[in-house]
């Protein structure tokens, strides 16, 4: 049963990865909207074999050991802050801002 809760991190963390990119699509025509963007991370690591130590049969050794990953996490959902296209309204009262900054 280890590797379907394995899997399931990895199911949970996609279906994080589509949510994301089905709000970016959704807004895609919303002023002002800034994309996001998953970052995910991998969960600890079980050793089922330390490096060195024979394999089953004894006849040899397993050099680089055996770790066995336990799934996968989302770790954030940034907003991406690029510089988006600059629209003229045409009213003296809007303002934007180019280059590197922000509003206070």
């Amino acid at each position: 049963m280890k590797a379907l809760a394995i899997a399931a991190t990895g199911m949970n963390a996609q279906q994080t990865n589509l949510e994301v990119i089905a709000n970016n699509i959704a807004n895609i025509n919303t002023t002002g909207y800034k994309r996001a963007r998953a970052e995910f991370s991998d969960l600890l690591y079980q050793v089922d074999r330390t490096q060195g130590v024979p394999n089953r049969s004894n006849t040899s050794l397993v050099p680089e050991g055996v770790s066995i990953g336990l799934g996968v996490k989302t770790t954030a959902v940034r907003n991406v802050h690029t510089q988006g296209e600059l629209t003229s309204t045409g009213n003296s009262f809007d303002l934007a801002l180019t280059g590197r900054g922000w509003f206070q």
